[in-house]
């Protein structure tokens, strides 16, 4: 079994999907498991280095995460960040106060330049990222500490093994040289090697799936957006003509996007490819629905019923669903792999129906977005899909803040048109991560030709992102916004008013629903 590789615990830090994008852009791959794993799986596991997430607990809470002490004699190297470290402090004999809550921008000092600090100037002040609430106060017998802050260590080290801990979050952007002290725990101190490429995953994956599927038929849930249609591609070389695609037109979709999907995939991807216009029967069933929770559910039962006859109608020998999931959607669905809290349900993760026939093929599921490109440039999809914004599986119903009808879709669809050619004729697209506009349930007085209007207020929205994570809101020059709010109210019917958001995630995410 291969060892080159970096094992994490997760407890239940928002960020720990960070740390592990953070190693893969090392090229050394890296997987994420509950606290729970016992030290004989470990062994077997086999990691070169392990890492041990931050967390919402206190280590003096009751059945609060933990692990077994041997874990830190395996002589394997372990790296504790924010709650890891409190725990190898704790396990270790320290001391860990409550109460000291520290949220934010912080500076340390770099007393030991050595291990996970190698190549930092003795003295050197940085800037970390801080979230805890309790803080390690006198580090065990036989640390020494590396780094401080307000006179209590800020990361420390044992003397006789390989064991870090840092009190701050490196794997967040904002920590200014928290990739070095990843890197260095990587390839300095474990001693990995970047092999770990969008081409290997791609053998490995597509053998997985061969393994998997048999010689079953496949079908796959396709929106032509980045995600669905790597994993359909990727579906594809491991099965080829025993996966047929299947298109939903949900009559959510943007403007031009049926007609877009069925161009690309029919004329340049050769795939079988079979569209159902369901529009009528989402529509109905999302009537009078305010609840964006509730809005995902009914969406994500009604794509398996709409798969599951179209399945029927392809012979009924369809046995396997193919998702582009990702790892940003698990994370903010549910606690699939450790104690972190659910953010929002996705349609295609916690909205599925229970009874549902398929199995499900994820081939992406542990991949960020800009993996996922990757793997597609390997696999020669065309740059103007793969460089595509994202765009969620519930469509527009997310974006109509409230119940959702054929007229407010219709406005939203028009703002959100002009909006991306805007930004496409400015030469912004390829900048920005995600932009699009939301309909809000909010009216406004106006004054259009003299007289009143009463009428909706659209929201934009832009965001710069490496992975979908963490996210800042993109700065436009002030005479695009305007030129883009001029044409939204000129030109759509029912808008009077055009808002820009400028939060970042967190604390708020991407979407507003």
């Amino acid at each position: 079994m291969d060892s080159n590789r970096i094992l994490i615990l997760d407890y239940g830090s928002q960020f720990t999907q960070l740390i592990a994008r953070r190693i893969r852009e090392e090229r050394v791959y890296s997987e994420i498991h509950p606290p729970t794993r016992t030290i004989d799986w470990i062994r077997e596991w086999n990691p070169k280095g392990i890492i041990l997430s931050g967390g919402p607990s206190s280590v003096y809470g009751d059945e609060v995460p933990t692990a077994d002490a041997e874990l830190l004699h395996l002589g394997v190297p372990i790296f504790g960040i924010c709650y890891g470290m409190q725990l190898i402090t704790h396990l270790e004999g320290g001391v860990v106060e409550r109460g000291r809550r520290e949220y934010g921008r912080a500076q340390i000092s770099v007393d030991v330049p050595e291990g996970i600090f190698d190549g930092f100037e003795p003295g050197e002040q940085t800037q970390v990222w801080m979230s805890h609430g309790d803080h390690v106060k006198h580090s065990p017998a036989g640390y020494r500490t590396l780094a401080r802050t307000h006179d209590f260590p800020a990361a420390f080290a044992a003397e006789n093994r390989a064991i870090f801990g840092v009190q701050f979050h490196p794997e967040v952007a904002h920590t200014v040289r928290g990739e070095d002290l990843i890197s260095n725990f990587v390839f300095k101190v474990c001693g990995c090697e970047p092999t770990w490429t969008a081409g290997s995953f791609i053998d490995t994956e597509v053998e997985k799936i061969r393994e998997q599927v048999g010689d079953s038929e496949v079908i796959c849930g396709l929106s032509g957006g980045v995600d669905s249609s790597v994993a359909a591609t990727l579906v594809h070389r491991a099965v080829g003509d025993r996966l047929t695609n299947i298109l939903v037109d949900t009559g959510l979709l943007r403007a031009g996007e049926r007609e877009s999907v069925e161009r690309t995939f029919r004329r340049h991807m050769g795939m079988k490819l079979d569209v159902v216009d369901a529009a009528d029967l989402f529509l109905e069933r999302l009537a009078g629905v305010e609840d964006p929770e509730r809005k995902r559910k009914i969406i994500g039962n009604t794509f398996i019923d709409v798969f599951e006859d179209a399945a029927a109608r392809i012979g009924g020998r369809a046995s396997y669903l193919v998702q582009g999931t990702l790892y940003p959607d698990v994370i903010e669905s549910l606690s699939v792999k450790g104690p972190s809290a659910t953010i929002k349900t996705h349609h295609n993760v916690g909205g599925l129906k229970e009874e549902m026939k398929f199995a499900l093929i994820e081939p992406l599921r542990e991949l960020f977005k800009d993996e996922v490109r990757q793997v597609g440039r390997e696999l020669g999809l065309p740059e103007e899909m793969i460089g595509r914004h994202p765009f969620p599986g519930p469509g527009l119903a997310i974006r109509v803040l409230g119940p959702v009808d054929r007229r407010e879709l219709g406005i939203l669809r028009q703002a959100d048109e002009i909006y991306l050619e805007e930004i496409r004729a400015e030469g912004l697209y390829d900048d920005i991560w995600q932009a699009f506009a939301v309909l809000l349930p909010v009216r406004s007085v106006g004054v259009m030709g003299d007289e009143r209007t009463y009428e909706n207020v659209c929201a934009l929205r832009a965001v710069t992102s490496r992975d979908g994570m963490t996210a800042d809101w993109y700065p436009f020059p002030h005479d695009v916004l305007a030129r883009i709010s001029t044409r939204i109210i000129n030109e759509v019917e029912g808008v009077n008013r055009v808002c820009y958001d400028v939060s970042s995630k967190p604390p708020a995410t991407i979407e507003w629903e």
